[in-house]
């Protein structure tokens, strides 16, 4: 067992555990520690725990020390250079005419690095705008390509939901969301109402996957045939996955046909899973469809 704390270094960024040493680091604390990039300032949102060796995926670093009324000052002035080199940055783009965006600027606490995040439809060679960058700012520069959702999680914004994005305030990391999440919530398959401010499929189509696919379990396809308490077989006409409420076209004794609405309980059908297999590689095939063209319209 190892005591570690976690720090996080932006805005519902990834968390990493470092060894708290010999220091008593609270939550809500901010502390200086070395990472690959060099060193940093971090906010501690995990206390001091203990964890398995086994869960421990790298060396454990220290804390160097828990920050100063001078390390605030020192990532102040960060934020400050930050903007500049922003503009600098921007205006050398333009200089070289590269087809790329400019999303974001970070300094490292101690300077010893600027990166530059940027979008764009392909490779970009940016070679000479980093060396122009380079004698600028007499420091290592690194031009790092992020795709779309990386970007909206970096810039924030706010979703079709009226809230801010999920990404830029609890997300640490992408779920992987698909087509099929829509299918089984029963929502549109038009691409633009299922898409983020990112134009990539809502990260909250997972939130209730599990859920959805429990309810869903429950119930028979619309178009299957059912057996109601009266004993009449019928067709399902349209369900209701909340409620869980079918609504089965029955044939009357004297031949009428009637809409009643049943609880999914109260009927007998073979499970929702075992459909045609003719139907599912027909549904199958659409999903795979539509996930080419939202794929394609977008860029990762």
């Amino acid at each position: 067992m190892v005591t570690v704390i976690g720090v996080r270094f932006r805005k519902a960024g990834k968390i990493y555990y470092f060894n708290p040493g010999k220091y008593k680091v609270k939550k809500g604390q901010h502390v200086i520690v070395e990472t690959v990039r060099g060193v940093e300032f971090g906010s501690v949102v995990l206390g001091p725990k203990k964890i398995e060796d086994e869960q421990l995926m790298q060396p454990l670093k220290t804390v160097i020390r828990i920050a100063n009324a001078n390390d605030y000052k020192i990532e102040e002035q960060n934020r400050e250079k930050e903007k500049r080199a922003y503009k600098i940055c921007q205006e050398k783009i333009q200089k070289h005419q590269l087809a790329m965006k400019l999303v974001e600027t970070e300094y490292t606490f101690d300077n010893n690095k600027i990166l530059f995040y940027f979008t764009a439809d392909g490779r970009i060679d940016f070679r000479e705008l980093v060396k122009d960058l380079a004698a600028v700012f007499k420091t290592r520069i690194e031009l790092r390509q992020i795709g779309v959702r990386d970007e909206t999680k970096l810039l924030g914004g706010i979703g079709i939901c009226g809230r801010p994005l999920c990404c830029n305030t609890y997300l640490t990391e992408f779920i992987p969301v698909s087509i099929k999440m829509a299918k089984e919530q029963n929502l549109s398959l038009n691409p633009t109402k299922i898409s983020g401010v990112c134009g990539r499929l809502m990260c909250c189509l997972k939130n209730e996957e599990e859920a959805y696919e429990e309810l869903n379990s429950k119930l028979p396809n619309v178009g299957d045939r059912v057996h109601t308490p009266e004993g009449f077989k019928g067709e399902v006409l349209s369900v209701s996955v909340l409620k869980q409420m079918v609504r089965v076209v029955i044939t009357t004794d004297s031949d009428e046909k009637e809409i009643k609405e049943y609880h999914a309980g109260d009927l007998k059908f073979k499970a929702r899973r075992h459909r045609d297999k003719t139907q599912l590689d027909k549904e199958l095939k659409q999903l795979e469809r539509l996930e080419r063209q939202e794929n394609s319209s977008n860029l990762d």
